[in-house]
């Protein structure tokens, strides 16, 4: 004989229940979606004010950043699926790359990710990304002329570079790291091109100006 009681009377419970950690879930993804786009644009603006040397700016806008990446962090923690994907993580790749970019050009020492508060994957990503931009500010230097300082740079991006060929693993671990090496030496080369042709043009201006000058020739 079939009981004319349902035996899943709990189903209501249960799908409230799913509905409201979807509902949860759903904002979470929303807030972290609005905060990673707040990082890629401050990043972006950091980098900019770095180039610019406004240092200033560029100090207020990492301070920001860094406690946007706190406040994300805990935000996120009983969502760890939405912190570790992939816009969040990037967002955080392009708050590190700023952060050491900046270290780079005024010369001080690595924050570490501990620091950051951010992933490993993360923060390799960030300091291969922050190595290419070396290439801009070697550039910038280059425009006005040559200069020293720019083998400097040379050799931080070298440093660097052969600090990440180091990381040998799968890119499910690292998320693509050895392609963001590849880039790297990539930059790496064509910059070390840029500054040998801008060393040898002026060594031959320098060589040219003595020749003219012990012959007694004016400009």
């Amino acid at each position: 004989m079939t009981s004319s009681t349902s035996n899943i009377d709990n189903l209501k419970e249960i799908t409230e229940g799913l509905r409201a950690g979807f509902e949860a879930r759903t904002i979470a993804r929303d807030h972290a979606l609005v905060q990673s786009r707040s990082l890629t644009r401050l990043s972006a603006h950091t980098i900019r004010a770095i180039h610019r040397e406004e240092f200033d700016q560029a100090q207020e806008n990492l301070a920001e950043m860094r406690q946007v990446v706190v406040d994300l962090k805990e935000y996120l923690a009983p969502f760890p699926e939405l912190y570790f994907s992939g816009y969040t993580q990037d967002a955080i790749k392009e708050y590190v790359e700023a952060h050491l970019t900046m270290a780079l050009v005024i010369g001080e020492p690595f924050p570490s990710p501990q620091e950051l508060h951010a992933e490993s994957a993360a923060y390799t990503k960030g300091m291969a990304e922050a190595a290419t931009e070396l290439r801009r500010r070697a550039l910038d230097i280059l425009r006005k002329g040559y200069s020293e300082k720019v083998e400097l740079l040379l050799q931080q991006m070298d440093e660097i570079y052969t600090e990440l060929v180091t990381f040998d693993y799968p890119d499910a671990v690292t998320y693509g790291l050895r392609r963001q090496t590849d880039i790297v030496r990539s930059v790496l080369e064509r910059t070390r091109g840029d500054i040998t042709m801008s060393m040898r043009q002026h060594h031959l201006a320098n060589t040219m100006a003595d020749l003219m000058d012990r012959l007694g020739v004016e400009d």
